[in-house]
């Protein structure tokens, strides 16, 4: 009996002894379950918040690269705008004339100071080198301090003509030129001008007429000082941003201090604000340290930031542009936070689960999952060929790209269009379909509408083997699902019939135009080429103040047409060379009118009849027929008005010599803004000086034969 109690016991001790092994084998693999699980989501959290950072480091390059962009190009284009007064011939000419090889002026040269001063006028107009003066405003001999306007000054320093409110050549001003190498052009750094108001000053050098341009054929320095508060820092903003902490900043070093140029969203002003820049984790001391670089760092208040910067070559700037962490990643950190809670929560079902499947199995479980995805994938595909049925039988292209510019679907015109076979064309690169150029547009289309979440519609021209077609691309944004990423979606319309169909009515229109245009010259050959000529001469002004292409037809057309009514007026009073009565005159003052309703109907494009109804209208508001005045007149109006009364001045007539342009010119801008818009008189002068319209239209003063 002891020997079967003893085997008994000995059978329940190895009994205990499997069931604890098998316990603690269990608890062991669950315990190495929960370690692995921990490792690995804490691996994908940091992951993901890298692949944040990185998102962000794009999205903030994008933005940085666009600001500092703008900003670069601005300071290049009043280089630019100084630079073409310093080259213009008539310029350097009377500079080599007023001035000799020793530098000594001629005092009796005021006839071209007085044309140079006229030229620094309307270049500083037409530029924004114009500010009000500061001083007390009393009728007594005080001195008034100019904040911006454009000057010559000699090699001496001193100015020899300037526009009206030039600040003096001293100080900060006077240091610049001095400190600039001969013949080269610049941009000054920041600095409080006459006005209190941050400015700066750009220069360009004058060379001797027909010189090599050498640093020693320098005569003299065409400078513009302007304020920059309302040119300059309106770029730091983006269009369109929606983050409510974005900052974009200009900061330069100041000795061992960091000094913010640009007005802050703490409400400081321009240069009021300076830093150490031994202050921790400065962003703005990092990032003139560091420019081009990316990192999280305090801004001016305190506050963590993801910043990155970008540095100037013209001048000793630094571009910062900055987003709250608390506000950039607090999406993904609540994302992540989920996924944290809910990879966790998995990885406790599967542990949960390991037991059950040790204890019970899950062979009915299993089954029953796997008849559900069956089910799904089912639904799933009926789906898909219900979006096949509707769209294989449109016209147009229709495709699903992710935001890295792969298809994720698409229709059959789109697979048409690939010219691949449909199971090779899912995920490819819109690059590999449509080529580096035709594909990387698209792609760039998708990544923006993607990162803006807005719609999208862009005309573009593509080949895709029967040569070039015109096509409409209209973009919608999907948000990322279950079943699809990130993407946009893009519906493609070949309408290369519409735009030819669209050219060929617009060359109908134009033979219509030029063959009125002969009609009304050859019934009054004293005004012959004259309604030519401002149509000419009125695109060319709409063309110089960059209005709307369609404004700038608009504006040669309606020139063009503007003699039309004269055939109502009979042969005898056009041709007449003796004084005209007044219901004579009467008659040709209201053809204009006439040319008007005459074409009320006709289907322009842009408003030809408007533009004409509204010639006889005043800028001041004192014309005729609605005494309209200013900006309710118009544009191509006003454009017109302005090119018919430089027509007629500088055209010659059998009975007369034309006017000169300069003479014509100043006429007009004596009715600036009284008769005449000055802006449309200021741009036609561009044009004459900068843009060969005094070559191009010579013949305007040729009088014509008998």
């Amino acid at each position: 009996m002891s020997d079967q109690t003893a085997d008994r016991a000995n059978a329940g001790d190895d009994g205990g002894k499997s069931a604890l092994f098998k316990m603690s084998a269990t608890g062991l693999a669950i315990l190495i379950f929960a370690v692995v699980g921990g490792i690995l989501v804490y691996q994908f959290t940091e992951a993901e918040r890298e692949r944040e950072m990185q998102r962000w480091q794009v999205r903030l390059g994008i933005i940085a690269d666009s600001r500092f962009a703008d900003i670069d190009n601005w300071m290049d284009s009043q280089v630019d705008e100084l630079r073409g007064l310093a080259e213009n011939e008539s310029l350097q000419l009377y500079m080599t004339i007023l001035y000799d090889v020793e530098g000594g002026a001629d005092s009796e040269a005021s006839a071209e100071l007085e044309y140079l001063g006229n030229l620094l006028t309307v270049v500083a107009d037409r530029t924004g080198f114009t500010a009000a003066v500061s001083g007390p405003a009393v009728s007594a001999n005080v001195n008034r301090v100019g904040s911006a306007g454009i000057a010559i000054v000699d090699e001496e320093g001193n100015i020899v003509v300037a526009s009206p409110g030039t600040p003096p050549v001293q100080g900060q001003i006077r240091n610049f030129i001095e400190n600039t190498p001969k013949g080269e052009a610049a941009v000054s750094d920041m600095f409080i001008g006459p006005g209190g108001k941050p400015s700066m000053a750009f220069l360009a050098p004058v060379f001797a007429l027909q010189s090599d341009e050498s640093a020693s054929s320098q005569i003299a320095t065409v400078i513009g000082i302007k304020p920059v508060t309302d040119e300059l820092f309106p770029l730091l903003e983006q269009p369109g941003n929606v983050d409510q902490t974005a900052e974009a900043m200009l900061v330069r070093q100041a000795g061992a201090t960091v000094e913010y140029l640009s007005p802050l969203m703490n409400g400081s002003e321009p240069l009021k604000l300076k830093l150490s820049t031994d202050t921790p984790d400065l962003a703005a001391a990092w990032a003139i340290r560091t420019p081009g670089g990316f990192a999280v760092k305090k801004d001016y208040a305190g506050a963590e930031v993801l910043a990155l910067s970008r540095g100037f070559t013209q001048v000793p700037w630094t571009l910062v542009y900055k987003v709250d962490t608390s506000e950039a990643l607090a999406e993904s950190e609540d994302r992540l936070n989920q996924m944290v809670i809910a990879f966790s929560g998995i990885i406790v079902l599967v542990l949960i689960g390991g037991v059950a499947l040790w204890y019970y199995g899950t062979s009915q479980r299993a089954q029953q999952a796997a008849d559900r995805f069956e089910r799904l994938a089912s639904r799933f595909e009926a789906q898909r060929n219900f979006m096949h049925v509707v769209t294989d039988s449109q016209p147009n292209s229709i495709a699903i790209y992710d935001e890295g510019g792969h298809f994720r679907w698409f229709n059959d015109m789109a697979v048409k269009q690939a010219r691949i076979e449909r199971a090779d064309l899912l995920n490819k690169h819109v690059t590999a379909i449509f080529g580096p150029i035709h594909g990387k547009r698209i792609a760039g289309w998708v990544q923006e509408c993607v990162e803006t979440k807005e719609n999208q519609s862009h005309t573009h021209e593509m080949d895709l083997g029967e040569g070039e077609r015109v096509f409409r691309s209209d973009l919608i944004h999907l948000p990322p699902s279950e079943d699809m990423p990130n993407g946009a979606l893009v519906v493609t319309q070949d309408i290369t019939e519409s735009v030819r169909e669209r050219e060929k009515r617009e060359q109908v229109m134009q033979q219509l135009v030029n063959t009125l245009v002969s009609v009304v010259d050859q019934r009054d050959p004293f005004s012959a080429n004259h309604s030519v000529r401002v149509g000419v001469v009125a695109r060319a002004i709409a063309s110089e103040m960059a209005q709307d292409p369609l404004f700038i037809e608009t504006a040669g057309t309606a020139g063009s047409l503007m003699n039309l009514g004269k055939i109502t007026v009979p042969t005898h009073v056009l041709t007449k060379e003796g004084k005209l009565t007044d219901e004579e005159f009467k008659m040709i003052r209201d053809s204009v009118m006439v040319s008007a309703n005459l074409v009320r109907n006709v289907d322009f494009e842009g408003p030809v009849a408007d533009t004409l109804a509204q010639m006889q209208e005043n800028y001041d508001g004192s014309g005729t027929p609605d005494g309209l005045s200013g900006e309710d007149i118009i544009v191509t109006s006003r454009i017109v008005s302005v090119a018919n009364a430089f027509v007629g001045m500088v055209s010659a007539r059998a009975w007369r010599d034309g006017m000169p342009f300069e003479a014509a010119v100043d006429q007009l801008l004596q009715d600036g803004n009284k008769k005449f818009d000055r802006r449309v008189v200021v741009a036609l002068a561009n044009h004459l000086d900068n843009h060969g319209g005094r070559e191009a239209w010579a013949d305007f003063g040729t009088r014509p034969s008998a």
